[in-house]
């Protein structure tokens, strides 16, 4: 065992005390009967202490005083006072209490009663130790001050949170909630495109051949086979094998990983929510998109127009849409469409973005569109209509020579979701992934490979078709005020910790 700092040998002390007294301290269970949200209700006015109760959770407060003591205890519902007195528990339970720190998983039964101050307390005549911690929580402590409440000596340390996700969920109950409203979004997503007649499926992770996103992929190896594996960086190839196996719409919320960076907007494992329909195009999914995400705040959080960064998101209305290029050009004065890929080095260098002789058409319009379009897209809005080069699955735009029938839907300054009119026509297909073979023999680590049995499975006819690709990070980013992508996910990838 390693060695221990004062606190927590006190803590192994006692340990070895409430085992003196007989007591088992990692009980096997505990019957509850009621949450501490549930008490309000259940107080009788006329009849102190009639209703019972069985409670169970943390201790997060204790004042003792003699023979009669006052604490917290906290569940997943929130916080109640509990009163604890000799005579009313029995000599060996409260020699128990007293042996108890705050950490400790408890149960009580008691009545409820109101104190004379009007809070809300459960008055113990049974007490019983259900696991013993042996750390000390950095407790969060509070004062108010007139209408105010002043939190300080808080568990602050972002990479500690982090790290101890755990701890943070104890001491921090607004991240609690953060995940609580996670899980509702994924829940009303789930429910909307269910209601749709959309069919959730599963794709595989371990992928042969990676394929449907701009990003290099975490490699394996497997055993039996002898042979590389990918863990998928999207599900788009596969899902668009099922429209052509003759599925009108599916989806999947998935996990996937993608071996770059990490930042503010970016985790190498999250979640996505990718959706195809037949029969449909870029425009319809639009329209969708719109209802979806206002349907998920309102269910989710009960209202549409949401605070992020001290501004207001407003879902209620339609979405702004502008073309790509017109977006540039009304950030930068210049029209890029259609130059040459010389032209485009010279236009990008006069706006001051470095170019090198390397980058192609595609990574420079990603660079200035990066630049001086992205961080001002706060209010919802569809950037579209594609440069071809920055879309080697999306259709052909239907009237626009050079660009392609593509979507990406932006809030609070980031990308949120991406759609096509799905490319359907395999002989286009083959030619743009061979020019995405070209771009990496160049260099380009994140240029797409051929997947051939994709290929083929084009070949035997994929149905006009709409995709949709949607970061389930970022939206709750946007729908909790929450300005890290580590702050939406429980266990967030970090550097190794360093040994002490």
């Amino acid at each position: 065992m390693e060695e221990l700092d004062d606190l927590r040998r006190q803590r192994f002390e006692k340990l070895a005390g409430i085992q003196e007294l007989g007591v088992q301290p990692y009980a096997y269970n505990f019957g509850r009967t009621h949450m501490a949200v549930d008490c309000d209700d259940l107080h009788d006015p006329d009849n102190e202490g009639a209703i019972k109760v069985r409670l169970a959770g943390r201790l997060m407060a204790i004042r003792r005083m003699g023979k009669a003591s006052f604490g917290h205890l906290m569940d997943t519902s929130g916080r109640i006072q509990i009163y604890v007195k000799l005579d009313a528990v029995g000599e060996a339970s409260y020699q128990l209490f007293k042996l108890l720190d705050i950490g400790d998983v408890i149960g009580i039964e008691g009545g409820v009663y109101k104190t004379k101050t009007g809070e809300i307390t459960i008055f113990a005549n049974s007490l019983e130790l259900l696991a013993k911690t042996l750390r000390t929580l950095p407790i969060v402590k509070e004062k108010i001050e007139g209408e105010d409440k002043i939190v300080y000596d808080a568990f602050a340390d972002k990479e500690l949170r982090y790290r101890q996700r755990y701890v943070d969920l104890i001491v921090n109950p607004d991240v609690k909630e953060t995940f609580i409203i996670r899980s509702r979004i994924v829940s009303a997503m789930r429910s909307f495109l269910e209601e749709k007649g959309y069919i959730e499926v599963e794709t595989p992770v371990l992928q042969p051949i990676y394929g449907g996103a701009f990003a290099r992929p975490f490699t394996t190896h497997h055993n039996a086979l002898d042979m590389q594996l990918y863990l998928r960086i999207a599900d788009e190839l596969y899902l668009k094998r099922l429209i052509v196996g003759g599925f009108d719409g599916v989806f999947e919320i998935a996990k996937d990983f993608r071996n770059e960076g990490m930042d503010r907007d970016h985790n190498p494992e999250f979640t996505m929510m990718e959706l195809y329909i037949a029969y449909h195009d870029y425009h319809f999914m639009m329209d969708l998109v719109e209802e979806m995400i206002r349907f998920i705040a309102e269910k989710s959080c009960g209202k549409a127009i949401l605070p992020y960064q001290d501004q207001s998101i407003d879902f209620s209305k339609p979405w702004k849409r502008i073309g790509f290029y017109n977006a540039i050009e009304e950030k930068t004065g210049v029209n890029l469409k259609g130059l040459s890929i010389a032209d485009l080095r010279k236009a990008a260098k006069k706006l001051k973005i470095d170019v090198d002789e390397t980058q192609s058409a595609g990574s420079i319009l990603d660079a200035l569109f990066s630049e001086f379009v992205e961080p001002d897209l706060f209010q919802p809005t569809f950037i579209i209509d594609y440069p071809i080069e920055l879309s080697p699955l999306a259709k052909k735009h239907r009237s626009e020579p050079g660009l392609v029938e593509r979507f990406e839907g932006f809030v609070a300054g980031k990308e949120l979701c991406n759609a096509f009119s799905e490319l359907n026509d395999p002989v286009d297909q083959r030619e743009r992934l061979e020019q995405q073979s070209a771009f990496r023999a160049q260099g380009d680590e994140e240029a797409m490979v051929i997947d051939d049995d994709y290929l083929r499975a084009l070949e035997y006819g994929m149905p006009p078709t709409t995709g949709l690709g949607i970061g389930v990070d970022r939206l709750v980013m946007m729908l909790t005020d929450s300005h890290s992508i580590r702050d939406v996910i429980l266990f967030p990838h970090m550097r190794p910790e360093k040994s002490e």
